[in-house]
């Protein structure tokens, strides 16, 4: 818990320093969100009849509807909730560290990442400089395919050289669930454990709600940061433009009937403000308690909880 508040006070001194706005946002949501990897949780809350209500998965919504309302850079650390997962790594309820910068594209800020991981960890641990490989560059090194180019034969080949068995429900032409299984049992597993690394530039198939590259349709700018296998951040060059964020959305909710996942509302407000104007901006996810974990060296979510899901 020291440790904790230790780090709260050093992430508000940081965002003090460059002048950036402490916002908030609300805990509950009218919309859910559409990506079929996160699971949301709806309340029972009877105040609107005939509405759902849902807890925010990610403060990222209601940050972009102030961003197009011109609020400007800023930041909050939320409490989000998930349904789904719970293990070493996974408390249904946890702290997310979210900001976001106008004027700036996801490699500035990658620097400020880097820059924030510093000030936060460094008086508690040694921190050696981040390293940054695009996910290309990455696949191509540590499972020896090249996940841009690569046929479904050739994905499925690399992961049968990695030792890596098709897992429950991944189907043969799933290209993406392939990439994620070479990279969570290829890719992160090798990488270095006494530093960051940021993997960037993502297949644009896995753009979620970042910008396509406009040199390489392949690619989204987007970045995920790692400290060995434990993902710490997700960070976008954030997609404004409002119709095809709603054509991301349908398409989200296309896989969701396929596998059988409830349908949730779309989050009209969000869209409604991509058509007002969101401002050229990159915008970034941190998992505080994740953050935790490194900063303390141990390797599981509870050790850096009071109140795990079980003892709530």
């Amino acid at each position: 818990m020291r440790l904790r508040a230790r780090l709260k006070a050093r992430i508000r001194a940081f965002f003090d320093a460059t002048q950036t706005l402490e916002v908030d946002t609300p805990a509950l949501s009218l919309a859910a969100p559409t990506d079929p990897h996160i699971a949301g949780l709806q309340t029972g809350l009877s105040v609107l009849p005939g509405r759902r209500i849902y807890l925010q998965s990610s403060p990222e919504f209601p940050m972009k509807r102030l961003l197009a309302a011109g609020v400007g850079d800023c930041w909050q650390l939320a409490r989000v909730f998930r349904d789904g997962e719970r293990g070493r790594r996974h408390n249904p309820e946890f702290d997310l560290l979210e900001w976001y910068r106008i004027g700036i594209d996801h490699h500035d800020l990658m620097d400020e990442v880097e820059a924030l991981l510093t000030a936060l960890v460094r008086p508690e641990r040694p921190v050696e400089p981040a390293e940054r490989w695009s996910y290309q560059e990455a696949f191509r090194r540590f499972a020896g395919v090249d996940p841009l180019a690569a046929a479904m034969h050739e994905l499925r080949a690399a992961a049968a050289g990695a030792g890596l068995a098709p897992v429950d429900g991944l189907e043969d032409d799933d290209r993406d669930g392939w990439l994620d299984r070479l990279l969570t049992g290829a890719v992160t597993p090798r990488l270095p454990r006494d530093r960051p690394v940021f993997l960037y530039d993502w297949p644009a198939s896995q753009a979620a709600l970042a910008r396509l590259d406009p040199a390489d349709a392949r690619v989204a700018h987007r970045f995920e940061l790692y400290w060995g296998e434990l993902e710490l951040a997700n960070g976008f060059h954030e997609l404004a433009d409002a119709t095809e964020q709603r054509d991301r959305f349908e398409a989200d909710l296309a896989r969701r009937d396929a596998l059988g996942l409830q349908r949730p509302p779309i989050d009209e407000a969000l869209l409604a403000a991509l058509e007002s104007g969101l401002p050229e901006c990159a915008g970034v996810a941190l998992g505080f308690d994740r953050l935790a974990m490194v900063t303390a060296g141990v390797d599981t979510i509870d050790a850096v909880l009071a109140f795990p899901v079980e003892r709530s």
